[in-house]
């Protein structure tokens, strides 16, 4: 899922992984796909504040190696392999 930070221009990602989960990452555009490490909560989800410029961004979680889509967001994009991207809109 994601949500606004608590700044402006920073989105706080979060994301539910199985329990042994260690390497949860987040990538997308507003990072031109490089992933930002996520960290673990006591609840066992993983979170990560990231800033983006306001728009459109696509991104997708790995997690544990494997890119997968949020699966709290319904919005999704088609991308060039053929497979789903999470869309986030980021206000201005």
């Amino acid at each position: 899922m994601y949500g606004k930070g608590r700044k402006n221009g920073v989105v706080r990602f979060s994301v539910q992984a199985n329990g042994g989960a260690k390497n949860v990452a987040v990538v997308g555009t507003f990072s031109d796909w490089t992933p930002g490490r996520m960290r673990k909560q006591k609840d066992g989800s993983f979170v990560a504040s990231v800033e983006a410029q306001p728009g459109n961004h696509e991104y997708k979680f790995i997690i544990e190696g494997d890119w997968v889509v949020d699966p709290d967001n319904g919005a999704w994009a088609l991308n060039p392999y053929g497979t789903l991207n999470s869309v986030a809109v980021v206000e201005g």
